[in-house]
C-alpha cells in the first residue's frame, strides 16, 4: 500500500445550492453579464465552473449559500434572455466538500485519489473545481458525513475544518 497524501486540509461548507444557466450563446460579453447581475443581487458565489458542450453552447454552474437561491434565481432568470440562455435549474440542499493544502500542481495523485475515495463509498458528485491548491466538489448533503470519513481516511489530513453557512 501507498503512502496516504500529505494535505493541508479537509473542509465542508454547508448550506449551500447550485445553481446553473444552460445553453448559453459563447459571447465576449457573456460571463459580465452574468456574473454582473449575480453580484448586483448580492449573491456570494463560492464555487463556479463554466464549460461547453458539443454545440458550442456555454453552461454556467454556481455553488451559493443556500439563503442567496431565490435572489439567484430572479437574478439569472432576468439577464436569461439577455445573454440568450435556454434554461435556470438549480440544485437545493448541497454542501461543498474540499481537499486543500500547498503545492497541489506538484502533487498530480490527489484528484484521482480523492474522486476514487468518494466513489467507494457511493458519494456521488454534481460539480468538480480545482484551484492551485485545491480540488473541490459539490455533493448533496446527505451524502456530505460519508463524503468527509471517506477522505479522511484517503489522506493524511491534520484536523477537521468544518464551515456552516451564516444565518443572517
Amino acid at each position: 500500500m501507498e503512502d496516504k497524501i500529505k494535505v493541508g486540509g479537509i473542509m465542508q461548507s454547508d448550506g449551500r445550492a447550485i445553481v446553473k444557466l444552460l445553453s448559453v450563446p459563447d459571447r465576449i460579453d457573456t460571463p459580465g453579464l452574468i456574473l454582473g447581475a449575480l453580484g448586483n443581487s448580492n449573491v456570494n458565489i463560492e464555487f463556479l465552473v463554466e464549460s461547453a458542450d458539443l454545440d458550442g453552447f456555454a453552461n454556467f454552474t454556481f455553488c451559493i449559500d443556500e439563503g442567496d437561491l431565490e435572489r439567484a434565481v430572479a437574478a439569472l432568470e432576468t439577464v436569461k434572455g439577455e445573454v440568450g440562455a435556454k434554461v435556470v435549474t438549480y440544485i437545493p440542499d448541497v454542501s461543498v466538500v474540499s481537499v486543500f493544502g500547498p503545492h497541489f500542481r506538484e502533487r498530480p495523485r490527489i484528484s484521482g485519489v480523492m474522486f476514487s475515495a468518494l466513489a467507494s463509498v457511493g458519494v456521488n458528485t454534481l460539480a468538480i473545481s480545482t484551484s492551485i491548491s485545491s480540488v473541490s466538489c459539490v455533493v448533496e448533503s446527505r451524502s456530505v458525513d460519508a463524503a468527509i470519513d471517506a477522505l479522511y481516511e484517503a489522506f493524511d489530513a491534520p484536523h477537521r475544518v468544518k464551515q456552516r453557512a451564516k444565518t443572517y
